[in-house]
């Protein structure tokens, strides 16, 4: 089974393709190229074998990729199972930090009860989520932090 987004860097843009030269370069069947010339990938012409431009080939993909691309608005999540931009469940969310300037937030879907996950900078937080109630982590005490030592502690 081939990838559902081909890079297009591979494609050199001054060399004309075969279709199978095509299936060889992203890894998927030659039917699958068949169905992008349905959908209206150009061919240089006519004849046969096919000759696709590779310019032609470039900007097909990117087509492609732009077509179903969604932005999520501020306060919104993509939900990849329901492959739509959601604002979280019940208005909440979790931020997981990865770094000390950037981590994930982390919500349920309203519809189908996945997770969601969003990477977002630490200082744009507000901004990009204003209408989400985010909950984050509390640091753990650390025993030196104690007021008082333990009991069964041999120290004194």
């Amino acid at each position: 089974m081939g990838k559902r987004h081909h890079n297009h860097r591979l494609v050199k843009i001054h060399r004309s393709y075969t279709v199978e030269e095509i299936t060889k370069l992203f890894g998927v069947h030659k039917n699958t190229v068949r169905s992008w010339l349905k959908d209206g990938l150009a061919t240089i012409d006519n004849k046969r074998p096919m000759m696709i431009a590779g310019h032609d080939l470039v900007e097909f993909i990117k087509k492609r990729r732009t077509k179903n691309k969604q932005t999520c608005k501020p306060g919104e999540l993509f939900c990849v199972k329901c492959r739509a931009p959601k604002l979280p469940a019940e208005g909440m969310a979790d931020y997981s930090p990865v770094t000390e300037k950037f981590g994930n937030l982390v919500a349920f879907c309203p519809d189908c009860e996945s997770i969601m996950n969003q990477r977002v900078s630490l200082a744009r937080i507000e901004s990009v989520c204003e209408n989400i109630d985010i909950t984050f982590p509390q640091a753990l005490r650390h025993i030196v932090n104690r007021s008082r030592p333990i009991i069964n502690s041999d120290l004194r």
